[in-house]
């Protein structure tokens, strides 16, 4: 393995993309003559065919799927270092990735990235918003640099670095105006009846409202919108008679800008708590730790 050369790895890559030896080698400006010796050599060096060539293209064997999934992470690796790098040349500057449950906007995100650019105005910096098993998935492709959201079934401790930050309830939420706003003694079984936007299968917090409606003997078909979009999620109960489920930081936002009203009803709904989650064995960026800096300056 160690005696595959740099330009080996991007030609893996680039086939496992591809799928074409020809275009594999247009991508990386190589003739494809070269990249067919590059490829026969990285054959010969492992001693194992990477790739089953076929009429049109070129199919990875299981030992090629191996490599592309190594070389990936090779050149995600190169890239993380050339922004160390570059951080340590000229004061913090890069590219900061973060991902985020919309509930991690408020409290979290949004107060730490405020104090972060203030201090580090050359970082160029993303926010993507998604549910935290979208997430998840995004961080351990090297996506993103870290994400705050909640653990999910099937990522553990000995591949995220999980750290509690926050803990609060989930509320129900409807538009000004709303006819459940006046009814009193509301119940969850009041709530069925109404229509409802949900964070897509899969996330927790809408696996928990579901087993709660079940756990009340609640077992009616719901009338469901799907969105992890809390804009779309707004935007929706502005127009309609629809309810929606939100962390109470983020309902109590809205709230004050006169958009949406909390139901008055505790709900029996338990979602973990937010959870600031990087990768275990990859070192933070100067830009990710500074962010991480910031955030444990809000506690």
């Amino acid at each position: 393995m160690m005696r595959l050369r740099i330009r080996q790895l991007l030609l893996l890559e680039a086939l496992g993309r591809e799928r074409n030896l020809g275009r594999a080698a247009a991508g990386l400006g190589l003739s494809q003559p070269a990249a067919t010796k590059l490829l026969q050599q990285a054959e010969e060096t492992l001693g194992v065919a990477l790739f089953t060539r076929l009429a049109r293209g070129m199919e990875p064997t299981p030992t090629g799927e191996v490599l592309i999934r190594y070389a990936r992470q090779q050149l995600v690796d190169f890239g993380f270092a050339r922004e160390q790098m570059a951080a340590l040349r000229s004061g913090l500057r890069g590219r900061l990735r973060l991902g985020t449950v919309p509930g991690g906007l408020p409290q979290l995100l949004a107060p730490a990235l405020a104090a972060y650019k203030r201090q580090h105005p050359r970082v160029a910096v993303s926010v993507l918003v998604e549910t935290s098993d979208v997430m998840l998935g995004l961080l351990e492709r090297g996506d993103v640099d870290l994400v705050l959201g909640r653990p999910t079934e099937g990522h553990f401790e000995d591949e995220l670095r999980i750290e509690p930050l926050l803990a609060e309830p989930q509320v129900a939420v409807v538009r000004a105006g709303h006819p459940l706003l006046e009814k009193s003694d509301l119940a969850l079984a009041d709530l069925v009846r109404w229509p409802w936007i949900l964070q897509p299968p899969g996330s927790p917090q809408r696996s928990r409202f579901e087993s709660a409606l079940r756990e009340a003997g609640l077992h009616g078909r719901l009338d469901i919108t799907e969105t992890a979009s809390t804009v779309a999620t707004t935007v929706l109960l502005e127009a309609s008679d629809m309810a929606a489920i939100m962390p109470a930081s983020l309902a109590a936002h809205y709230a004050r800008l006169g958009v949406l009203e909390v139901l008055p009803l505790e709900l029996p709904l338990q979602v973990p708590s937010l959870h600031l989650i990087t990768r275990r064995h990859r070192e933070l960026s100067p830009a990710a730790a500074g962010f991480v800096e910031a955030l444990a300056a809000l506690s």
